[in-house]
């Protein structure tokens, strides 16, 4: 009897009274808005399970505070008038870290008028070494004498040796004297280098690889011409070929600051400038934002993302800019955390249940006005007596 008395109260806490069958009353506009209500929630279903499917990305933001980093920096650019011969890539920064003339971990391809490749060298730049370079001090060599290749009177110490064409410009530009003909030049007639300009002309190059450089402001410079360093100016000696306006064109293939983030296409991907007036510099100012992306399985990405400015100076100003195209780059202090995560299943069940829950009592709440506002309507019309 007690068991009966409990499970009388625990029946009487029943929240779903059921109704019986008899006292049903289904009418048309009923089953409309049930089937309306099928579909929308078979709907939001499929909406709701595409996104559970999905990964969410979580977005911070938080102050840089890396120090001595180094950064590799991809690239890939066209120059469809500058010969390989003649192209050369420097880096400096305000740190004071400079290379000139880069030639390791980037490859060269030479480029016809029509746009085919040539030739690609891992070595495109400057002329190679001679296998028996001119003496110093002429005669013939001793069993255990080293080849040592004048400097012409550029040597800053008496053991100094040029053993190629680029030691003997380099050691007259060191010492600021103009350069004589390059003709006349042993190493540079043996090594056949401006053979090889002259030949390439009306040539373009691709150049394309990665710069180690370190995560401060600083610069990248794709300059035709045989960069070098004097006084802490860079300058140009391209007089011995007579080249004194360079068409700089060019199509950025590729660029970026570290590795490429899944789903983010970098600005200057595919970019591309045509000159159309006299040479100058063409500069590009990068913002560069340090980027970490997480996955889902929790693998992180330490790379970069960045805005763009350009600018092209003329080198017909008073000023005068050697040809080429610089890029500029500084750090954001502000790092961009992006995280990848599953939404939880739980989150998922609740929901879905909203959806069902939500529909089915909106569904009933516009059936019963539909069901009560016709009940009105018909007792109207039979006080009027117009019902039939």
């Amino acid at each position: 009897m007690k068991n009966m008395g409990f499970l009388n109260k625990l029946k009487s806490l029943d929240a779903y009274p059921k109704i019986n069958e008899d006292f049903y009353k289904r009418t048309l506009s009923g089953g409309i808005i049930t089937a309306i209500s099928a579909v929308v929630i078979l709907l939001l279903f499929f909406s709701e399970t595409r996104l559970y499917l999905k990964t969410a990305t979580e977005t911070n933001l938080v102050v840089d505070t890396s120090r001595g980093e180094r950064l590799l920096v991809y690239f890939d650019v066209t120059f469809p008038e500058v010969p390989c011969t003649l192209l050369s890539v420097d880096t400096q920064d305000i740190s004071g870290e400079q290379h000139y003339d880069i030639r390791h971990d980037m490859t060269k391809k030479r480029l016809h008028v029509h746009g085919h490749v040539i030739e690609a060298t891992r070595d495109g730049i400057g002329a190679p070494k001679i296998d028996r370079p001119l003496q110093k001090h002429g005669g013939r060599l001793e069993h255990d004498e080293k080849y040592c290749g004048t400097c012409y009177g550029a040597e800053a110490t008496e053991d100094q040796c040029c053993n190629n064409c680029e030691e003997v410009q380099e050691a007259y530009k060191k010492k600021g004297w103009a350069l004589p003909n390059i003709d006349l030049i042993d190493q540079c007639a043996r090594e056949s280098f401006v053979e090889r300009v002259k030949a390439q002309q009306g040539e373009g190059c691709n150049v394309g690889g990665f710069l180690d450089v370190s995560k401060v402001a600083g610069n990248v410079h794709f300059m035709p011409g045989k960069g070098y360093h004097h006084s802490n100016v860079q300058l140009q000696e391209l007089s011995e070929f007579k080249l004194d306006n360079f068409n700089i064109s060019h199509t950025i293939n590729k660029l970026s600051f570290g590795q490429k983030i899944p789903g983010v296409v970098n600005p200057l991907d595919g970019a591309m400038w045509t000159q159309t007036g006299s040479s100058g510099t063409y500069q590009y100012f990068i913002k560069v934002v340090p980027t970490i992306y997480t996955d889902v399985a929790g693998h992180e990405i330490k790379s970069n993302q960045f805005s763009v400015t350009e600018h092209f100076k003329d080198g017909n100003i008073k000023q005068k800019s050697q040809a080429g195209v610089v890029i500029y780059y500084d750090f954001s202090p502000i790092k961009v955390i992006f995280k990848e995560e599953k939404r939880s299943f739980l989150h998922y069940l609740t929901n879905l249940c909203a959806i069902v829950g939500g529909v089915f009592t909106v569904s009933g709440i516009v059936d019963s006005f539909i069901y009560h506002g016709q009940k009105a309507i018909k007792k109207k019309k039979i006080d009027l007596g117009k019902y039939t």
